[in-house]
């Protein structure tokens, strides 16, 4: 998906994210973060509406971020406190924003939404720069799993009421790890196309880059409850750490 830019996702998902992007575990997501946290300033790259910044804002912390939605930062700013965090909008892999931080997050699998191996590389990089000695980058994606997947292919229905249908169509490029998703929702009022490009990495691949960017791994558990990782684990959330040279 070629034309799928920083902006796109917002573009197709602003109106109505909150209800329906909700993973079911801002709560605890918000609690683990500031406890790995402890203090300082936080940056979270891709941002969105603030689901988890805002809940860190209130919790006392100083948060600013990085969208590459302005729609999407519109929906933050409508929300109490979303008028105090500074927010760039732009490519997050970047991470053009001034000044050092403590810590870094990146939640909700929005890592693999940068479409190459480069491009991630280049956000754990200049992450890194950002972030003092010491300091940390906090990572939450899915573990891949092809199993599901027949001739590099899947189907299956999200969501099926009376009046409406999301079908959602997957192609998978074993070569170049990437997931190209469409969902196709079917209402009264007609029907709605809804892409979404994903370059995934495992959990080895994705130390090796941090390796690169000058981190270490610290923790890495098999959820937000800090269930053991295993190699039945579905998810993980990681936390890497910027050690001296």
């Amino acid at each position: 998906m070629l034309d799928f830019g920083p902006e796109t996702f917002g573009e197709l998902n602003a109106e109505g994210y909150d209800f329906f992007h909700d993973p079911g575990t801002t709560e605890i997501s918000v609690e683990r973060i500031a406890e790995v946290a402890g203090s300082g300033k936080i940056l979270e790259l891709a941002i969105g509406t603030g689901r988890i910044a805002l809940p860190l804002l209130q919790k006392g912390f100083d948060v600013a971020g990085i969208e590459g939605s302005p729609l999407m930062v519109e929906k933050l700013r409508e929300k109490p406190g979303g008028d105090k965090i500074d927010v760039v909008i732009g490519d997050f892999a970047d991470v053009n924003i001034d000044g050092i931080y403590d810590h870094v997050c990146l939640v909700f699998n929005t890592l693999f939404n940068l479409p190459s191996q480069d491009a991630q590389l280049r956000c754990l990089a200049n992450s890194a720069k950002r972030l003092k000695l010491g300091g940390t980058f906090l990572v939450e994606t899915f573990v891949p799993d092809i199993s599901a997947f027949t001739n590099h292919q899947r189907v299956s229905t999200r969501h099926l009421d009376r009046s409406s249908v999301v079908i959602e169509a997957v192609v998978h490029d074993p070569v170049l790890q990437t997931f190209e998703f469409q969902r196709i929702q079917f209402t009264e009022n007609g029907t709605r196309l809804v892409p979404l490009p994903m370059r995934y990495a495992y959990p080895p691949e994705l130390d090796l880059m941090a390796k690169l960017a000058g981190l270490r791994l610290r923790d890495r558990w098999g959820g937000w409850n800090k269930e053991p990782f295993t190699s039945d684990s579905k998810m993980h959330v990681s936390v890497y750490e910027k050690a001296a040279a």
